[in-house]
């Protein structure tokens, strides 16, 4: 665990307690969960007179992302195994070692020669080729909404399965009645976590509009308290962002917000004081926003959250909807049976009521142009299963 927590670090800058507490430690989750399904999932099940059989998909292409690694190689990974498949696995370039040792784990672990394969290069180079080889029988992709469609393009020629796991722009949706200081500030701590690079992070913060200022002041007073610094140092909130290419995509998203006329409360351009170097974000706050601004729009994947102000619950619900990604959302309500009824209207594959983090039992996958897949859990075998029908039994 301690070598994975710290390789994770290197590689992509997650601070180390959060490489150590979360980043490594939910791949060990995702085998343990997947072991306690395998033994209480039934291959074969009778229906009447026909026997139904879950047989392993094949061969399975595996492409994963470095913003949680070792996460997504695992919730891959661990079920493949239990399914039964072989796999060839391309991690992410910009990650590759805590696959190294992943692989290193397995071997000694005594897995087959031929079962688990791991292949490094970068999307163009690999990616595409394994997206596209007839050997191939299933490819499940963790990644951005428009490397997924190049992945889906590619396979289609040999109509092979294809799970994906895609971008997000998730709402978290503050109710009249929610308690505004713990809700505000949650989502900006939820925001801000792994320097904003997770798929569902809780981008769009919605606000009743005599709610507004009054959020802004505690989202403020909430990011100024978020370091950006050395993730090995103690005190460090949040490291760098992953390159360069990540940096300067931020950097433009954050200018088109000032450009488009949002409110910049607190972060904005550059790096944070006392940082001139490194891939540093200003943890970064925008309120008045418009759901048709470029910061609504598009996935940030860093520190910057936006804050939208909403008339009435329907406006907030139609907003939060009005978006191609579908991933998650959050709403934060002093009455759980009002948070309920908003979080099912929600056209999401995952909601987070008040604060509840995500449960590993349960599937996580989008809606939408976030995905197509479920992962984690008895879902996540699901997904590297074929199912047959075998008629002529007798009836059970």
């Amino acid at each position: 665990m301690g070598e994975i927590a710290e390789s994770i670090t290197q590689e992509m800058g997650a601070p180390i307690g959060l490489s150590r507490a979360a980043q490594a430690a939910s791949g060990l989750g995702h085998l343990a969960e997947t072991l306690r399904v395998l033994k209480e999932f039934h291959f074969e099940r009778k229906m009447g007179t026909t026997n139904v059989v879950y047989e392993p998909v094949g061969v399975v292409g595996m492409i994963t992302p470095w913003n949680w690694p070792i996460n997504q190689i695992m919730c891959k990974v661990a079920p493949a195994l239990a399914a039964g498949c072989t796999m060839v696995l391309k991690p992410s370039e910009y990650t590759p070692l805590n696959a190294i040792i992943v692989a290193e784990i397995i071997h000694e672990a005594g897995v087959p020669a031929g079962v688990f394969n791991l292949i490094q290069g970068d999307g163009p180079g690999v990616g595409a080729p394994l997206s596209a080889h007839p050997g191939i029988d299933m490819m499940s992709f963790t990644g951005s909404t428009r490397a997924g469609i190049l992945v889906a393009k590619a396979a289609a020629d040999t109509v092979k399965r294809v799970a994906q796991e895609l971008g997000g722009k998730s709402a978290n949706i503050i109710l009249e009645d929610a308690d505004l200081t713990k809700a505000v500030s949650r989502g900006v701590m939820q925001m801000m976590s792994n320097s904003g690079q997770s798929c569902n992070a809780p981008s769009r913060m919605f606000v009743p509009t005599g709610m507004h200022d009054a959020a802004v002041q505690i989202a403020k007073a909430t990011a100024e308290k978020v370091k950006a610094g050395d993730p090995h140092a103690e005190g460090t909130t949040i490291g760098p962002v992953v390159n360069k290419t990540q940096f300067d995509k931020i950097q433009g998203l954050i200018k088109a917000g000032i450009d488009e006329g949002a409110t910049l409360v607190v972060g904005g351009l550059g790096r944070p004081d006392g940082l001139n170097k490194g891939y540093y974000v200003r943890p970064t706050v925008f309120a008045n926003v418009t759901n048709t601004m470029t910061i609504a729009r598009e996935e940030i994947f860093g520190p910057v959250l936006s804050i939208l102000p909403y008339k009435t619950e329907a406006d907030a619900i139609a907003m939060a909807n009005d978006t191609v990604y579908g991933l998650s959302g959050y709403v934060q309500s002093g009455d759980i049976n009002h948070a309920r009824k908003v979080a099912a209207q929600l056209r999401t594959g995952m909601v987070h009521i008040n604060g509840a983090g995500g449960d590993i039992k349960a599937p996580f996958g989008g809606y939408k142009q976030s995905g197509n897949g479920r992962e984690w859990g008895e879902f996540g075998l699901h997904d590297f299963l074929e199912v047959k029908s075998m008629f002529g039994y007798e009836a059970a």
